[in-house]
């Protein structure tokens, strides 16, 4: 699918994530790559096989509320 030079990763590519965007829907939260991944806004993915890759974005700073 990917005509770019260098060629992007492949959809089973540890970095499939780093491929060019062919479309991009951010008000529906995700983006088509040229490597045929679905890559959602929460960081899960579909692959053209219909493997699923559950959310992966890390873990944000807890914050603790504490009474004055």
């Amino acid at each position: 699918m990917c005509k770019h030079q260098p060629p992007c990763p492949t959809a089973d590519s540890a970095d499939r994530e780093a491929a060019h965007p062919v479309a991009h829907f951010p008000e529906q939260g995700w983006s088509l790559l040229c490597n045929g991944v679905l890559l959602f806004e929460d960081t899960g993915e579909l692959l053209p096989d219909g493997q699923i890759i559950a959310p992966h974005k890390p873990l944000g700073t807890q914050h603790i509320a504490t009474a004055a």
